[in-house]
């Protein structure tokens, strides 16, 4: 699997499981979260070039463990 697509699974997982069971987040915040997610995709796309791939999914892995504790 690439790193695109583990990228979309994580995102996937923390929408459906993180957000929407067990913190019981409205949809208005899922649509917000989702622009975000696009918003960081095509920053730094545009002015980093680089894709959602490993660099990025990195930083976000590491910024997803230090919200651990708060599961």
């Amino acid at each position: 699997m690439s790193a695109s697509n583990d990228l979309a699974v994580l995102i996937e997982r923390w929408f459906t499981d993180r957000l929407m069971r067990h913190r019981g987040v409205s949809s208005n915040t899922i649509a917000s979260y989702r622009d975000t997610f696009r918003l960081l995709f095509a920053f730094a796309q545009t002015r980093l070039g680089r894709s959602p791939s490993d660099s990025v999914l990195k930083v976000l892995q590491k910024a997803l463990e230090r919200e651990q504790p708060l599961l």
